[in-house]
């Protein structure tokens, strides 16, 4: 689909079913425009969900829904003023933009000249996922998953499937005269199953997805999905209580950079910088980890579940380097942290939905590659976990300490997998984590798309990532009872 499609798709279903033209806008601003305002935007938005979830050859629950509203903001200074409206009129335009624009002192009239921008980028997709199978096939595919799932292994007893789709309708237009749009897809596969051995069961999970249609979920993916929640669940039936204490560490490459984005990630967000609350506030162009460490936020790669042709800001997504080579050289950056920080915008404004304003968040956050082999890392832990998959955690943004749960370890001894262990955590400080990395892999992945952030009430998709590390000292792993 075309940049002058996607403009049609939405003046069509946003626009024109709800009776509005580019004059109620004009207006809108222009009201808006009359006050001392520094930043404002009025951002519109449609969006359809559906899930489907599957459990015992049966569909247990399903949910469609669709919601619209509007969302506008007014910035003065370090004052925002929002108001949100769950109808789409011209009155309602008219009624958020007189509120929020009490934030500035009135001035003289402004006459606002709105003009659509170029499309930056066509990153995915922009059909609707929800149409690209009709509902018997969705269901096929769930009953597709649980019928792999208890093949794999006769101890797999129970399987639980989900299919989740949406679809976004977005229009942008600022007091700076810009409009933007967007259609964004977005669709996730989930399997979850229980593997029972005597009087022991234990789960394993996978999934993945990202902004595709459901043909994304062909053969060959759905059954990674199932053998890696099926592995999962029966390497945890021989798992032996966790050992407790400081060790060396060992992380997978992949899903266990959500550790990443929540004990380093949030701490980069330009907000927590700018007011002084993160451990990184005042260290820019400091060493903060290690050397070879390098960690990145990269809106727009190709389809992935944190990309964005746009931010919801209207301003284009882009590959910002966070850390290099151990050197702290940047922060994420909406409009307004940027402005008040004297910094560039690096199009990382991003809200939940039309009624939430939007802040600094990440999109896809990961670390770069090493040199170093998986095998190579592993052989050279004389006593250590290897934390192969996480589920989930909790970090404290001021100080940067965190707990994560593990999903799959092993303990390692002499440089080799001795055997499953379950209940391990993983507590530390990120900032103090990142100085004692000492061995980097050179097979960086990000996640198979099924992350969820949340900051301040707030959640958006995104993607994490890191190669197989090796931390030395500063974690503490916290073992099962026995």
């Amino acid at each position: 689909m075309t940049h002058t499609q996607t403009v049609q798709l939405v003046q069509q279903q946003l626009l024109a079913d709800n009776e509005l033209a580019i004059s109620d806008f004009n207006h809108a601003l222009s009201l808006i425009g009359s006050h001392h305002i520094d930043y404002a935007d009025i951002y519109c938005q449609r969006s359809t969900y559906e899930s489907w979830h599957l459990e015992e050859s049966m569909v247990k629950s399903g949910s469609f829904q669709i919601e619209q509203g509007v969302g506008i903001r007014a910035v003065s200074g370090e004052k925002t003023a929002f108001a949100y409206a769950d109808n789409l009129n011209a009155q309602a335009l008219i009624d958020a933009a007189t509120a929020v624009r009490a934030i500035g002192q009135s001035a003289q009239h402004r006459t606002i000249g709105l003009n659509a921008s170029p499309a930056s980028k066509n990153l995915y997709s922009l059909t609707n996922p929800m149409h690209s199978l009709d509902a018997a096939a969705k269901v096929e595919l769930l009953q597709r998953v649980e019928t792999l799932a208890k093949a794999a292994d006769p101890r797999i007893v129970q399987v639980m499937a989900g299919l989740v789709c949406e679809h976004e309708l977005i229009y942008l237009a600022r007091l700076d005269g810009r409009i933007h749009t967007d259609v964004r897809p977005l669709i996730r596969l989930s399997v979850t199953v229980i593997a029972k051995q005597g009087d022991r069961r234990e789960q394993g999970s996978s999934g993945g997805g990202g902004r595709f249609d459901l043909n994304y979920f062909d053969d060959t993916l759905v059954q990674q999905y199932v053998d890696t929640a099926v592995a999962q669940a029966l390497t945890n039936l021989e798992a032996r209580p966790a050992p407790a204490g400081s060790m060396t560490v060992v992380l997978g490459n992949g899903w266990p950079g959500v550790l990443l984005h929540e004990a380093v990630g949030h701490g980069l967000e330009g907000d927590f910088n700018r007011k002084g609350t993160s451990a990184f506030a005042g260290h820019l162009g400091e060493r903060v980890a290690a050397k070879g460490v390098t960690v990145v936020d990269q809106g727009d790669i190709a389809g992935r579940r944190g990309s964005l042709n746009i931010d919801d800001e209207g301003n284009p997504t882009q590959r910002t380097v966070l850390i290099e080579d151990g050197i702290l050289c940047g922060y994420l950056q909406d409009e307004t942290n940027a402005r008040l920080m004297g910094m560039s915008t690096t199009g990382n404004g991003r809200r939940e939905n039309y009624a939430s304003a939007p802040m600094p968040r990440m999109t896809n956050t990961y670390m770069e590659n090493g040199q170093m082999t998986p095998e190579e890392i592993i052989a050279s832990v004389d006593k250590g976990l290897y934390a192969v998959n996480f589920g989930g955690g909790q970090v404290d943004i001021t100080s940067g300490k965190f707990v994560f749960s593990a999903s799959e370890a092993w303990w390692v001894e002499n440089g080799k997998l001795q055997y499953p262990v379950k209940g391990a955590t993983i507590i530390g400080s990120g900032p103090e984590v990142l100085k004692h990395v000492s061995m980097i892999g050179n097979n960086t992945s990000l996640d198979s798309g099924v992350g969820v952030c949340g900051k301040d009430g707030q959640s958006v998709p995104v993607g994490v990532g890191q190669p197989t590390l090796r931390i030395d000292s500063g974690l503490t792993v916290g073992g099962s009872q026995t």
